[in-house]
């Protein structure tokens, strides 16, 4: 199966790169199925319904949250009845929607997508992200009745996710971070089987402050106080992630590699896009 995730879609900007550039890939590459954590996409916080169908025109066949996962109120509702959205296994309980969910791709092979949250360095408390997904990958065994199994770590640590990628080596196919939208250059194979990189980074503008247009943080950074609200960067974005082929038998990652293609970034991909 050759799977593509994208890191999180940040404003404006980060959505028009996804809609320019993911029909390509999807095309190009060969795609059977794309995951997209689109929890920035609307102003910088939290992704409402009309974004999240832009995403899923675009190409997307599943979109992740976060931590700002309910940030825009509509998707409250929308969760409920949109089956292709995922928002954090280890939210409260009490939240809408689903935290794991197995799709079937167009040449019906199943996937197996999930998210966690972290708990370090994170401004609420949530319940511990290694037993939610242990409880879910005792359920549905690698190799088994799913081809695939993608874990997206939304975390600030890069520690928590190293740590989660190698608890779940051999029985994911991948275990990506999210979060801090700078891409990490650890795109690998764990020793199990289980591609892995601790942060995709983020579809978004990258002459900007993790996706934010740089006057207000660099403001906050120097005097120590806000004079006005994060607003989204807005010039030519980046489409970052990571690419991987498995092996359906066994579930297991055979290729890995970065993504970055569009705006400011070394380009990188399995292959160059016409």
């Amino acid at each position: 199966m050759k799977i593509l995730f994208l890191g999180d879609v940040v404003g404006r900007s980060g959505r028009s790169a996804v809609v320019e550039h993911l029909p390509k890939m999807r095309a190009q590459w060969g795609l059977d199925f794309v995951v997209v954590n689109g929890e920035n996409a609307t102003n910088g916080a939290g992704l409402n319904e009309a974004h999240a169908k832009l995403l899923f025109e675009a190409g997307a066949d599943c979109v992740t949250l976060g931590d700002h996962a309910f940030d825009q109120r509509d998707m409250l509702q929308y969760a409920e009845k949109e089956t292709r959205i995922i928002r954090p296994l280890n939210f409260a309980k009490q939240a809408p929607g689903r935290g794991v969910r197995i799709f079937e791709t167009a040449s019906r092979k199943r996937i197996l997508v999930t998210q966690v949250l972290g708990q370090v360095f994170m401004k609420r408390a949530f319940d511990d992200p290694f037993s939610a997904i242990d409880a879910v990958l005792s359920r549905h065994p690698l190799g088994g009745q799913v081809q695939a199994i993608l874990v997206d770590v939304h975390c600030e640590a890069t520690s928590e996710k190293m740590a989660m990628g190698h608890f779940c080596d051999g029985r994911a196919s991948v275990v990506v971070g999210t979060h801090t939208h700078v891409p990490t250059g650890d795109a690998q194979i764990l020793p199990s089987g289980t591609a892995f990189q601790a942060d995709a980074g983020m579809c978004g503008d990258y002459n900007s402050v993790i996706g934010m247009d740089k006057k207000e943080p660099l403001r906050r950074f120097v005097t120590g106080m806000g004079k006005g609200r994060f607003e989204p960067a807005a010039e030519a974005g980046t489409c970052a992630g990571l690419y991987v082929e498995t092996d359906d038998a066994t579930g297991k990652a055979l290729r890995v590699e970065m993504v970055r293609i569009g705006g400011r970034l070394q380009q990188s991909g399995p292959s160059p896009l016409a």
